[in-house]
C-alpha cells in the first residue's frame, strides 16, 4: 500500500513540476517581447512605474497567481497605402499609391506606447490603425506640395512623409521602416500634361544638348586648333629664340673678342702713354735744370749784380750826399766868414754856369773884344767913348786901346778896361 502511494505522490510531483515549467516559464522569442503584468516596475529614463515587467530575448518566470503573461509580436508588417483625389498644392486631386514597412517599436520608451496602445490588439488591426495615421500623413504631405514636386522627386515626398509620421507613429508605439512611394495619377490628366511638357522639354533637352554637343565639338575642334596653332607658334618661337640665343651667343663672342681687342689696343697705348710720360718728365727735368743754367742761374746772377751794384751806387750816392752835407756845411760856415758879401761870393762861381747855360740857346759868335763899363760912373760917356774907339778901330784899323797900353801912355781907368776885357 504505502509503495503505490509513494509512486503516486511522485508522479503528481513530477507532473505539478512539468505543468508549472509549461505554464510559468516563458521564453521570450527574438522577435516578440514579453510583457508580464501584476507587479510594478520602475521606468528607464522616467520617474513613475509601471504595473508591468519587460522581457525582450531570453526567458522568465511568471510569478503564479501575482503575474499574467503577454506576448507582443515584432515582427515586420508590410501595410498597403492608397489615397484617392487627395489635393495637393495648387488644387490638383492627385491619387497614390504606396508600400510602407512598419513594425512596433521594441526600444524604451516607445515601447511603453506600444503596449499602452496596442497590447492585445490583432496584427489587422495594428495594421489598418497604421494604414489611416499614415494616409493622414500623406494627404498632408500632398497639401503642402505642388504635383510638380510630388511627381519629379518622389525620393523627397517619401521622406517629407516620414518626417511628417514619424511623430505620430511613434505615439502609438509603432516604427516606421520604410515608405514607397508605388504611382502617383490624376483623374484630370495633370500629371500626364506635365509628362508630355516633360517629354517636350526632354526632347528640346536633347535637342539643345545635340546643338551643345555640336559646339562643344566645334569648340573642341577649335580649341584643338588653336592648340596645334599654339604649339605651332610656340615652336617657331622656340626656333626663333634658339635662332636669337645664337645670334646672341655670336654677339658675345664678337664681343668679348673685340673688348680684348680694344683692351689690347687700350693696353698698348696707356704703355705708350706711360712710356711717353716718362718720357716726358725726363724731358720737364731736362727743360727744368737747362732753363735753371740758362734762365734761373744768370738771372740769379744778374739779379746778385744788380743787388750789388744797387748797394755800390747806394754807397755812393751816400758818400755823395755826405760830401755835399759837408760842402754845405763848409758853404754855411764859408757864408758865415763872408759876412755882407757872402752872397756875391756865393754867386760868382754859380755866374759861369748860369752864362754857359743861357748861352746854349744861341748860335755861336764869334767875340772879338769885349768892353766892360764900370757902373758906378757916368754911362752915357763911357759908352760913347766905347762906341767911337770901336768905330775908329774898325773904320781905319787902329786900336786905341792897343796903342795905349803899348805906349803906356793910357790911364788907369783904360789899363782896367783892357785888363777886364781881355779876362772876358
Amino acid at each position: 500500500m504505502v509503495l503505490p502511494l509513494i509512486a503516486v505522490a511522485v508522479g503528481a510531483g513530477v507532473g505539478g513540476a512539468a505543468f508549472a515549467i509549461k505554464n510559468l516559464y516563458h521564453v521570450c522569442q527574438p522577435n516578440e517581447i514579453l510583457i508580464f503584468a501584476g507587479s510594478r516596475q520602475p521606468v528607464n529614463g522616467r520617474n513613475d512605474t509601471v504595473g508591468y515587467r519587460l522581457v525582450k530575448g531570453g526567458s522568465s518566470i511568471q510569478i503564479p497567481l501575482l503575474e499574467e503573461t503577454y506576448r507582443m509580436n515584432l515582427k515586420n508588417m508590410i501595410i498597403e497605402l492608397k489615397v484617392q483625389n487627395a489635393y495637393s498644392k495648387g488644387g490638383i486631386p492627385l491619387n497614390v499609391e504606396g508600400v510602407a514597412n512598419i513594425k512596433i517599436s521594441g526600444e524604451e520608451p516607445t515601447i511603453h506606447n506600444a503596449i499602452e496602445r496596442l497590447l492585445g490588439k490583432k496584427q489587422k488591426e495594428i495594421e489598418q490603425l497604421a494604414r489611416e495615421t499614415l494616409e493622414g500623413n500623406l494627404r498632408g504631405v500632398l497639401a503642402s506640395l505642388t504635383p510638380e514636386q510630388v511627381n519629379e522627386d518622389k525620393v523627397a515626398f517619401a521622406h517629407s512623409l516620414l518626417d511628417e509620421a514619424e511623430d505620430d507613429l511613434e505615439k502609438l508605439g509603432i516604427i516606421l521602416d520604410s515608405l514607397q512611394i508605388q504611382n502617383i495619377s490624376d483623374e484630370v490628366r495633370y500629371l500626364d500634361s506635365i509628362g508630355r511638357k516633360q517629354q517636350a522639354e526632354m526632347v528640346r533637352d536633347a535637342r539643345i544638348a545635340e546643338v551643345q554637343a555640336r559646339s562643344q565639338s566645334a569648340i573642341r575642334s577649335s580649341e584643338n586648333e588653336r592648340k596645334t596653332m599654339l604649339r605651332r607658334i610656340e615652336r617657331d618661337v622656340a626656333t626663333a629664340q634658339a635662332e636669337a640665343d645664337e645670334r646672341v651667343r655670336d654677339a658675345q663672342t664678337k664681343r668679348v673678342a673685340l673688348v680684348a681687342e680694344a683692351e689690347s689696343d687700350v693696353g698698348t697705348e696707356i704703355a705708350r702713354t706711360q712710356a711717353d710720360v716718362a718720357v716726358q718728365k725726363e724731358r720737364i727735368k731736362q727743360v727744368e735744370q737747362q732753363l735753371q743754367a740758362d734762365v734761373v742761374a744768370p738771372a740769379e746772377s744778374q739779379c746778385q749784380q744788380s743787388i750789388a751794384k744797387a748797394k755800390g751806387n747806394a754807397a755812393q750816392i751816400i758818400e755823395e750826399g755826405r760830401a755835399q752835407a759837408e760842402g754845405l756845411e763848409q758853404l754855411a760856415q764859408s757864408w758865415k766868414a763872408a759876412g755882407p758879401n757872402a752872397k756875391e761870393v756865393f754867386l760868382f762861381p754859380k755866374l759861369d754856369v748860369l752864362l754857359k747855360a743861357i748861352s746854349a740857346g744861341f748860335p755861336d759868335v764869334d767875340v772879338q773884344n769885349v768892353t766892360v763899363i764900370d757902373s758906378s760912373q757916368s754911362s752915357n760917356g763911357i759908352l760913347q767913348n766905347a762906341n767911337l774907339i770901336e768905330q775908329l778901330r774898325q773904320a781905319t784899323g787902329i786900336d786905341v786901346t792897343d796903342l795905349v797900353n803899348r805906349f803906356g801912355g793910357g790911364t788907369e781907368k783904360a789899363i782896367d778896361v783892357a785888363a777886364q776885357q781881355d779876362d772876358v
